[in-house]
């Protein structure tokens, strides 16, 4: 699948209704790499209208502001990844095995759609319209619920200690959504290898073994 039919995906679940073809893909893609680049006010419609090569008439004939282009990037983002990560779950697997494959599967959204998802995430409280911010947030509640879902059930099976589940579940997911701002596609490690090394981290804890006491002489 390639970035721009990965875009359509995501403008599709943030309830797009056009065609995305074309023109409308190209200035959706250049909106999405800008707004990731330099931050939704760091970029004007005059920007996208250069990077794509047409006249700032053109832009304004498809879209009325960039509120109108930013939108279904958002609403798509955070939709479409609870929708990715839930029909991965598996209620019937151990909690620890749920954890890892949401935050892996978290961590491997975030690279197929790397610059939709910075835009997303550097603009999550902006819109205009109280209905779509709304909506979005209660996608991004429906994400979270799942995380402590997940932990409830490992507390109450005796495979994670005591815990509290809104404060474990918000540093997991803060530790991804952190991610895209120091993350380097070219390094070593994948996005998925970072998330699941946090999640053995979490899992693990950080303190070394206790020594075992010496045998009685």
């Amino acid at each position: 699948m390639t970035q721009f039919e990965d875009l359509i995906e995501i403008l599709e679940s943030g309830g797009y209704s056009q065609p995305v073809q074309g023109r409308i893909l190209q200035i959706f893609e250049v909106a999405c790499r800008l707004f990731a680049q330099r931050g939704f006010d760091g970029v004007s419609m005059r920007d996208i209208a250069q990077e794509c090569g047409i006249s700032k008439a053109t832009l304004y004939h498809y879209f009325p502001d960039k509120d109108s282009l930013l939108r279904p990037l958002a609403m798509g983002i955070t939709k479409a990844l609870y929708l990715d990560v839930a029909k991965h779950d598996d209620p019937s697997l151990a909690a620890t095995e749920r954890l890892r494959r949401l935050v892996g599967g978290t961590a491997q959204f975030f690279e197929r759609h790397r610059w939709a998802w910075i835009a997303s995430a550097i603009s999550f409280w902006r819109d205009p319209k109280s209905q779509t911010r709304r909506e979005r947030i209660d996608w991004r509640d429906r994400y979270e619920g799942l995380v402590r879902e997940i932990l409830e059930a490992g507390v109450a099976a005796g495979e994670f200690g005591k815990l509290d589940v809104p404060v474990a579940g918000r540093m997991i997911i803060g530790a991804l959504n952190w991610m895209p701002r120091w993350y380097d596609p070219k390094g070593v490690l994948t996005a998925p290898d970072i998330a699941l090394y946090f999640c053995d981290m979490v899992l693990g804890g950080i303190l070394a073994p206790a020594r075992q006491a010496p045998d009685a002489p």
